[in-house]
């Protein structure tokens, strides 16, 4: 029988669902826990999110995936500003991932923010998750962080080739990606317990999150 897959724009019927997916996503991933599902809960007020690049995956009528984005700054050499997007969290249900679920999903979203006029995506990530999907890293660009570093955990997608050139940039996130951890906490003990754990895959983002790309 042959699933059906939508691909659609986030609804406020869909909020906790969204966040209880995003929960299941991210819990023990990086750290015993997760904040995912917080910085869902608050990034839909804020002034930088993007609701038009706000979409769900729906298969036989079931949401099983979200990506969110909001706005970013470039600002070159000279100090002009240059908006651009950053998405995340973007996630799949525990028991769909590795299907090409996320794949689609982010797909959907550039040529949206495309159509939209939108021409760079900066984030942060695992590589070995998004440079498939065109994503390179962030020295390639001549993208650095506040200090001229180049985290190896930053990339780089340029919806329209060549936009970046010539120029030497520090990106600079929105400002409701700095989350309060006791808020977070706070939030998430209202929620369905679930049990913090130690996994492997914490260390593996420990290392990737403090290692840079030298010039």
């Amino acid at each position: 029988m042959e699933q059906k897959l939508i691909i659609r724009n986030e609804r406020k019927s869909d909020w906790e669902t969204v966040e209880t997916i995003t929960r299941k996503a991210f819990y023990n991933l990086y750290v015993p826990g997760c904040a995912e599902h917080y910085l869902v809960h608050i990034m839909r007020e804020h002034e930088d999110f993007i609701p038009e690049l706000d979409f769900v995956l729906e298969l036989d009528g079931n949401v099983i995936g979200n990506i969110m984005y909001t706005k970013a700054v470039l600002t070159d050499e000279e100090g002009n500003k240059k908006e651009i997007l950053t998405f995340g969290p973007v996630c799949v249900l525990p028991e769909f991932q590795r299907k090409g679920y996320g794949k689609r999903l982010m797909e959907h979203s550039f040529e949206k923010a495309r159509e939209l006029g939108y021409d760079v995506i900066v984030i942060f990530g695992s590589p070995v998750n998004y440079v498939s999907r065109g994503f390179s890293s962030c020295r390639k660009y001549n993208v650095c962080v506040e200090g001229g570093k180049y985290p190896a955990a930053m990339m780089v997608k340029e919806l329209i080739p060549g936009v970046l050139a010539g120029h030497r940039w520090q990106y600079e996130d929105s400002p409701v990606m700095a989350l309060d951890e006791e808020a977070a906490e706070r939030y998430d003990s209202t929620l369905e317990p679930m049990e913090k754990k130690h996994l492997p895959s914490q260390e593996e983002f420990y290392i990737m999150s403090h290692s840079f790309v030298e010039e």
